[in-house]
């Protein structure tokens, strides 16, 4: 299987990491960044801003710097883990008997964070939530190319994740801290375009052990002008490669 794209603009946030300069910079040089910081999310009224938790506002924050102006453009959520501190909460209250929020349980779902960027937004177009362990950018890039391949003139795909509460912390990669990236994809034309491509086939060996979890790994591939990445998940193997 091949998925082929173009990519016109992107953004990401983390604590410490604002703007495409810095993340750049980061790139070349990773280093510790904080596990605690919110972004303003000044897009958002203030009324709905307060129901938005702090991973949503940094998947809501990239969204934001990365949005298609057209209110129809489909947009692809993707996060690994989710909203897993909530998950906890509730968890918690339940093991203890006690009443649960209507209003956590109704966020704590997968699809809140895109559900509330609808919301927000009036947005008429198709969203979904993705999930899929180590390869959910994988899977989201899939997604949107079949939203392109039925027609879309193109597709926000953002990715986001945050620290792995405690009773998951075994779970957690390195570098882990709160970030979110988006990306709008097009229909890939001419000779500037990436594929991605999924081999099936023995254990593919070890992930690369460059100390970056897999959606940041992708994300520099992305945006550092590297011709190929190799993203090697059991039986599976993902290749990222850049047409110039």
């Amino acid at each position: 299987m091949t998925v082929e794209f173009a990519i016109d603009r992107w953004a990401a946030w983390a604590p410490g990491l604002t703007d495409t300069t810095a993340w750049q910079s980061w790139f070349a040089q990773p280093h510790p960044l904080p596990t605690e910081g919110t972004p303003a999310l000044t897009e958002v009224p203030a009324m709905m801003r307060r129901r938005v938790d702090r991973l949503g506002r940094i998947a809501l924050q990239a969204a934001y710097g990365c949005q298609a102006d057209a209110a129809e453009t489909p947009v692809v959520f993707a996060s690994r883990y989710g909203d897993l501190a909530r998950s906890v909460e509730l968890l918690t209250q339940l093991a203890k008997s006690e009443p649960l929020s209507p209003a956590s349980f109704s966020l704590s779902v997968h699809n809140a964070i895109g559900a509330l960027y609808s919301i927000i937004r009036g947005h008429t177009g198709a969203y979904s939530a993705v999930a899929s362990g180590p390869e959910t950018v994988e899977a989201a890039v899939v997604e949107a190319c079949g939203l392109l391949a039925d027609g879309a003139e193109s597709v926000l795909v953002v990715a986001y994740d945050e620290p792995v509460p405690s009773p998951w912390r075994h779970f957690a990669e390195s570098a882990d801290f709160p970030r979110a990236f988006a990306c709008r994809l097009l229909a890939a034309k001419g000779a500037s375009r990436f594929t991605l491509s999924c081999l099936v086939g023995p254990d593919g060996g070890q992930p690369p052990t460059d100390a970056l979890p897999p959606d940041l790994s992708v994300l520099r591939f992305l945006v550092s002008g590297a011709e190929r990445f190799d993203h090697p998940v059991g039986h599976r193997h993902w290749r990222w490669q850049r047409h110039a």
